[in-house]
């Protein structure tokens, strides 16, 4: 998926500038701005979803040949009131555009969402080795944060008592790493030797000729936001090289999603069958959705999406489990992750 999505990343935002007709029924707003921040040498892409109060022109994010995409209001005005914020991180590989269908469906229920493309891990730029380091994206959150309640225009409608960090596989580790949970490199690698070759995150690692026992510090460098109230991980990463005698200090709510009970990935199981993070939270609620795995978070495919990744010899990420019906999938999430944000006082 990674190697094809480079060359769909260049489409992913058509714009037709006809569209904001009545039968386009409610709409959020969107609007894309760069991010600066100082651990990094180059501009970040971000994008922002909200609640719209005004009308623009309508234009598709995240569509190209493998996935539908979603209609967005672009650059239209902030409905009127002050909304929580979810600042959201993408999987390995993954960028901010693809999960549209998340991003417009929470902003519909009042949340403002903010993404970047995480440098290193981003389709079309996706590095085991750099892949290593959820402190470092969860950095590039904290510098979208800080922009956010910089802006003279989007930062008065910002409720800073209900900031979320929230992220799917990747990116549900570094929601983990904002919200101070602290991982262990010598636990991940022993993760990896026990699996030897079975687990999809280690394999990855090993592709890229990493060697966990020398090359993964990175995974102890705290990425902790103090201005972040509650995180959302979302079959995350990483689970197994939580540091347990860390987590004492961790305070804030925090919802872990599965996806699948029979097809979870050895790597995002967070049962008692599995890393057991779910029992070692003292603040944390579960849920499970099923039919589904992993690649169900992404995006609703086109008709011809799974051929076209066949052709290319890539990710299956069109396939779902027997029965899964992934637009209901979506928004059983939405509807998950809206509750636990909008409940946070």
């Amino acid at each position: 998926m990674k190697r094809f999505l480079l060359a769909l990343s260049v489409v992913s935002l058509i714009l037709t500038t006809a569209d904001a007709r009545a039968d386009d029924g409610e709409l959020a707003g969107f609007d894309r701005f760069a991010v600066s921040a100082t651990h990094r040498p180059s501009l970040m892409q971000g994008s922002i979803w909200y609640p719209a109060g005004t009308r623009t022109y309508a234009g598709f994010v995240g569509k190209n040949p493998v996935f539908k995409g979603v209609k967005a209001m672009v650059g239209a005005g902030v409905k009127s009131g002050r909304y929580p914020v979810l600042l959201f991180s993408h999987g390995s590989g993954g960028n901010m555009d693809v999960l549209s269908w998340m991003s417009s469906a929470l902003a519909k229920r009042g949340i403002i969402v903010v993404g970047v493309n995480h440098p290193g891990s981003t389709s079309g730029d996706s590095s085991p080795r750099r892949s290593l380091q959820p402190a470092e994206r969860a950095a590039d959150l904290s510098a979208a944060l800080d922009h956010l309640l910089a802006d003279p225009y989007f930062s008065r409608f910002v409720d800073q008592d209900r900031i979320v960090a929230a992220g799917f596989s990747l990116g549900g580790a570094t929601a983990l790493s904002l919200a101070g949970v602290p991982f262990d490199a010598k636990a991940y690698a022993g993760y990896c030797e026990r699996l030897d070759g079975k687990a999809q995150d280690c394999l990855f690692f090993a592709k890229g000729d990493v060697d966990l026992k020398t090359m993964a510090d990175g995974l102890e460098e705290s990425g902790l936001d103090g201005r972040v109230a509650g995180a959302i991980a979302i079959d995350p990463g990483f689970t197994y090289a939580v540091d347990e005698d860390g987590l004492a200090e961790v305070s804030i709510p925090i919802q872990l999603i599965s996806l699948g009970r029979e097809n979870l990935w050895p790597a995002t199981n967070v049962s008692e069958t599995g890393s057991n993070l779910i029992g070692k939270l003292k603040s944390a609620s579960h849920v499970t959705l099923y039919p589904a795995h992993h690649f169900t978070f992404l995006p609703e495919c086109t008709e011809r999406g799974a051929m076209l990744l066949e052709e290319e010899q890539d990710d299956p990420v069109c396939d779902d489990p027997e029965g899964t019906d992934r637009a209901d999938i979506h928004e059983k999430i939405a509807d998950a992750m809206s509750e636990f944000v909008l409940q946070l006082k």
